[in-house]
């Protein structure tokens, strides 16, 4: 399994903009079922003692396909969706928004979702000491998100916030950490009030999560998603190795995987989806439109 960046275009903070501003020199993998299978991936985690979740799924799906496997390195969630769709890496894990907005393009494929689970998908979290002890309490204050197309790290927390009565920008400010791991260290070093992201990294632990216990309380659960995310992939991929990766990755994404999965397994366990259709991912539409964001009305 080899790894390396992919350079590809950032989101616009106010647009959501898919423009692909530079990328590598090297394309998508063979267009047969033999060769390198390339899969974007955004950052996860950064600790170096520890497997990164990414190169786990990697080593894992070569030995249910046979082919060599390379990570390619992007800086955020619709710059994974920028490169499939301009033919520079083969598939890429998505969670249920920006899928959403991916598959509305009508320039990727879904070969694989995951249905989601009765539990809450995302939480707010605020330091032990913090005065603030519900969502109300948020009025007036800062809080750090993700970036703007993470389902637990945007889309569905600013849904919560906004059932509890605060609109983004009127109620509270919104700042873009770049990720989850930027969101804790903003909220560490005292630049936030509050973090808010997915429930499954709270649970997580070390190093996906950076608080131990007693240092940090959970305000407020989203609902549940009728997706958790899926498997993109590029419309020009070969039906061989479509076929090849729909029949492997539900082998790797098996409960005897979920450890060493790490931030992956929250779709471990998850029934599967073949070919999704579109309408599958209809219903983030409302939810995404309450953050000021029409994805029906996005456009390849």
């Amino acid at each position: 399994m080899r790894r390396h960046p992919l350079l590809v275009g950032l989101l616009g903070a106010a647009t959501l903009a898919l423009s692909l501003t530079a990328c590598s020199s090297d394309g998508a993998g063979s267009d047969t079922a033999e060769g390198t299978i390339t899969i974007a991936t955004a950052p996860i985690g950064d600790d170096p003692t520890q497997a990164n979740p990414a190169e786990v799924l990697a080593d894992k799906l070569e030995t249910e396909t046979g082919r060599p496997v390379e990570i390619r390195d992007v800086p955020d969630y619709l710059s994974v969706v920028e490169a499939i769709r301009s033919d520079h890496v083969d598939i890429g894990l998505m969670s249920g928004f920006p899928s959403a907005l991916a598959v509305n393009t009508g320039e990727v494929d879904a070969l694989l979702a995951w249905k989601g689970s009765d539990e809450p998908v995302s939480t707010c979290v605020v330091l032990d000491d913090s005065p603030v002890h519900s969502l109300t309490d948020l009025k007036g204050r800062t809080v750090a998100f993700a970036d703007q197309a993470s389902s637990s790290g945007y889309f569905m927390p600013v849904y919560m916030l906004h059932e509890a009565g605060l609109e983004q920008g009127a109620d509270y400010e919104a700042i873009f950490a770049g990720g989850h791991e930027g969101s804790f260290a903003a909220l560490e070093q005292g630049q936030v009030d509050a973090a808010c992201t997915a429930v499954m990294l709270t649970q997580l632990g070390e190093p996906m999560f950076p608080f131990a216990d007693g240092e940090w309380r959970g305000v407020g659960e989203s609902p549940s998603m009728p997706l958790m995310g899926s498997v993109l992939a590029r419309k020009s991929l070969d039906e061989q190795t479509r076929t090849q990766l729909q029949q492997a990755l539900p082998k790797v994404f098996s409960e005897q995987n979920a450890e060493a999965l790490g931030a992956f397994s929250g779709f471990v366990g998850l029934e599967e989806i073949l070919d999704p259709s579109p309408a599958e991912f209809q219903s983030f539409v409302d939810i995404a439109a309450v953050a000021g964001v029409e994805l029906s009305d996005l456009e390849g």
